[in-house]
């Protein structure tokens, strides 16, 4: 049985342009306008699920592992909200990027360029984040499984992807890739797409029980991403350990 997650094809197409990371008008400009909801959505519900202080830094103390990290766009605003975050990531240029920008940053988190089935610890995490990474996998089963295992009792693990419908192929990839331009053509493939109940059906397989899912939706006039119930293209998930 196959055990490794890594998909080369997807880590060479996100290595190349590993530079532009951090650059708001670059290739990955689309995910610095999905950030804000992505951190506000992680913050608000880890308080809300650990009973945890609202202040500057609610998230002090929480163990965090960030799968998939990128550049660090994730690791460094949850390392400011006061988690021990470790990101990981199968780039290794996407991890230099990171560990660069750390440098400015002065924050204290730890990289390691890995996939999950090869993170070298025993440690145990309050938090995983495995954000827009599972529609990039080779197997999304083992990917979850490998995952999982680093996560503590209670603990909680966000899963944010892509839906596999009609309208997530035209709005994720004929708009957003074809027509907007707001992404690289070949960012994305539909087939590897996850419909929320595969994605369940694999969590509960490896002890996580859906806490919540939510519908993620583009308001063009705002510019802005928002909550909502429409899960039809992305949706971000909440799974504790049980």
């Amino acid at each position: 049985m196959k055990t490794n997650t890594i998909n080369k094809k997807e880590i060479e197409k996100f290595s190349r342009i590993a530079k532009e990371w951090w650059d708001p008008s670059g290739k990955f400009r689309p995910l610095h306008k999905f950030n804000p909801i992505r951190i506000k959505y992680i913050k608000d519900n880890l308080v809300e699920h650990f009973k945890l202080q609202k202040n500057n830094k609610p998230l002090k103390n929480l163990q965090l592992l960030d799968i998939g990290c990128g550049g660090g766009l994730l690791s460094e605003p949850m390392s400011r909200l006061g988690a021990n975050v470790v990101g990981i990531d199968a780039s290794l240029n996407n991890i230099r990027v990171a560990k660069h920008h750390l440098k400015r940053s002065k924050l204290n988190i730890k990289y390691f360029n890995c996939s999950p089935e090869n993170l070298k610890t025993s440690k145990k995490f309050d938090v995983i984040l495995n954000m827009e990474i599972v529609e990039h996998v080779e197997n999304v089963d083992i990917f979850i499984k490998q995952s999982s295992r680093f996560l503590k009792k209670n603990g909680i693990m966000f899963v944010a992807t892509l839906n596999q419908t009609l309208k997530s192929y035209l709005f994720a990839i004929v708009g957003a890739e074809y027509v907007l331009r707001w992404l690289p053509i070949g960012t994305h493939e539909w087939d590897k797409f996850v419909k929320p109940k595969n994605l369940i059906n694999i969590c509960q397989k490896n002890s996580l029980k859906l806490n919540k899912i939510d519908g993620l939706t583009f308001n063009p006039i705002f510019d802005q991403w928002k909550i909502s119930s429409d899960k039809s293209v992305n949706y971000i998930t909440k799974f504790e350990k049980v």
